[in-house]
């Protein structure tokens, strides 16, 4: 499916924030998605996933997660690459992060070609962790959590790890791990799993063997394309049932 994208302004209660949007050229009503960001900004890799995910027929939006600390921040896999992207990521509020994704999903629904019934969102590395906190929002309903590291044991700003809010969860979620992730026990891929058993939240977590963190980034060294292709598929089918 054709696509055409832009660099938007989402204006947010205290913040103007920088995002990519992509979407399909033919007329038409459309699911939104959110897709967001690695601690590495909005840089090609996560422009690229949200035009795939467009011509896969959704309205795609990545805002800026990084906006309040560094405006139009972003950065490519080195090592140092990392520790600036991870300081920031510490810097980062659960509060403010839930307040930008809401910022992104009301713009969506400003569009004509986007379905009003609820959106859905992606995630990778921290995107992965954020995408698991805003399952908490209501217009959430299908979220594809792509290695969110820290869910068990830590919250951007907040006291309570990630993990105790899998009860306020409204949709359905998939996670996907891979089993060499040095950054993801699999002790807390099994913990994430009991508490969305427990409170029993539409789920389904993958684990894939011999893939590690960041899987899914053909810009990494980590980069597994057979288990990429079978999550892209596994998230294709979630949107197409929930949304």
């Amino acid at each position: 499916m054709d696509i055409k994208t832009q660099w938007i302004t989402l204006h947010n209660q205290d913040v103007d924030i920088s995002a990519f949007v992509a979407m399909p050229v033919t007329e038409g009503i459309y699911p939104g998605v959110v897709v967001v960001q690695e601690i590495f900004g909005v840089n090609e890799h996560i422009r690229d996933v949200t035009s795939r995910i467009a011509q896969e027929g959704y309205v795609a939006i990545a805002p800026a997660i990084y906006q309040r600390i560094a405006p139009n921040f972003e950065t490519g896999y080195t090592a140092e690459d990392v520790k600036i992207g991870r300081e920031y990521k510490n810097q980062t509020k659960a509060s403010e992060l839930l307040q930008d994704i809401q910022t992104a999903i009301d713009y969506l629904y400003t569009l004509p070609q986007v379905k009003k019934t609820g959106v859905g969102a992606m995630g990778f590395c921290f995107g992965g962790h954020v995408t698991y906190l805003t399952a908490t929002l209501e217009d959430i309903k299908a979220t594809a959590s792509y290695y969110g590291a820290g869910i068990v044991n830590w919250c951007p700003g907040e006291s309570e790890p990630t993990i105790t809010h899998t009860k306020d969860i409204k949709g359905a979620i998939n996670c996907y791990f891979g089993m060499d992730d040095q950054s993801i026990p699999p002790e807390q891929v099994d913990q994430i799993e009991n508490e969305l058993q427990k409170y029993n939240i539409n789920h389904q977590v993958f684990r894939y063997p011999n893939a590690e963190h960041g899987f899914n980034c053909g810009r990494r060294s980590s980069y597994n394309p057979t288990v990429a292709r079978q999550a892209w598929q596994e998230t294709l089918k979630l949107f197409q049932s929930c949304l």
